[in-house]
């Protein structure tokens, strides 16, 4: 029923990543040029789901309504990620043969997606209703508790597991652990959004936003979970290209892609 042409391509490309990665971990191959075109390769998840996205919010009447300004802003999001991949991939990987390079300008693509996305997932609450969920004590527990919460426990393991309670002794410095911490509070912060709108979501417009809206939720959940894993194997030195984490961010961005695809005036 969600599988549009987009979300069909999705799919297929997805697979095809999938395998790709499969050959490399499993066979143990690494730092190799073919590990960098991989980088490269998943980075394109992103950018064709948000280009697709964008096309997407236009059926919506793009800024004439919630629905699609929230499609333009979460594919937005998507393809700054994916452009900080680019450059990650072929600016550090490909060009200057930099295996790791983190933090770098790679980190201003990704960041920049955070507000993309919150944006975007506020007008999409605006839509479902989800806005007055605040008015009631379960929601206000649910976002403001919960995001704590996951906080500190992304401290715990990023700074006091991993790092023994020390911050400037290690590789990268005060500059990494910014954005060691900085990557996981955002997730949960975007995460505890998409989810309230998703609670309302049943009570609104017949709940037709339901599946799209969980497998958003899906992809932020796994986006904290990659980002979380990213920071902590990069801080004990056992991540390289082709890791289990690099099957994840584009696990992430397929199911965000997906989701926004899915928006489809035909199924809803």
């Amino acid at each position: 029923m969600f599988f549009t042409k987009a979300n069909k391509l999705i799919v297929i490309y997805y697979i095809f990543i999938f395998i790709w990665w499969a050959i490399f971990y499993f066979g143990n191959i690494r730092g190799t040029q073919a590990n960098y075109y991989y980088q490269f390769a998943f980075g394109l998840i992103p950018l064709l789901g948000g280009i697709s996205g964008i096309f997407k919010s236009k059926k919506w009447g793009l800024f004439k309504s919630k629905i699609g300004l929230a499609l333009f802003f979460i594919s937005c999001g998507l393809i700054t990620w994916g452009i900080g991949q680019m450059f990650w991939s072929i600016y550090y990987n490909i060009l200057l043969r930099v295996a790791i390079p983190y933090p770098s300008l790679a980190d201003v693509g990704y960041i920049l997606s955070w507000p993309l996305w919150a944006i975007g997932i506020i007008n999409l609450s605006y839509a479902t209703g989800a806005k007055f969920s605040l008015k009631n004590v379960k929601g206000r527990v649910f976002l403001f508790i919960i995001p704590i919460i996951l906080i500190a426990f992304s401290y715990y393991v990023l700074i006091i597991v991993a790092r023994g309670g020390q911050v400037s002794d290690f590789k990268g410095g005060a500059i990494k652990v910014f954005f060691d911490l900085a990557y996981p509070v955002g997730d949960v912060i975007i995460l505890s959004l998409a989810t309230l709108v998703y609670g309302l979501s049943f009570k609104y417009l017949g709940g037709k936003y339901k599946i799209p809206i969980i497998i958003l939720i899906l992809g932020f959940v796994t986006n904290y979970i990659v980002d979380f894993s990213f920071s902590y194997t990069t801080t004990n030195n056992t991540y390289f290209n082709g890791h289990w984490v690099d099957m994840l961010f584009p696990t992430a961005m397929a199911l965000i892609a997906f989701g926004i695809n899915s928006f489809d005036m035909k199924n809803l």
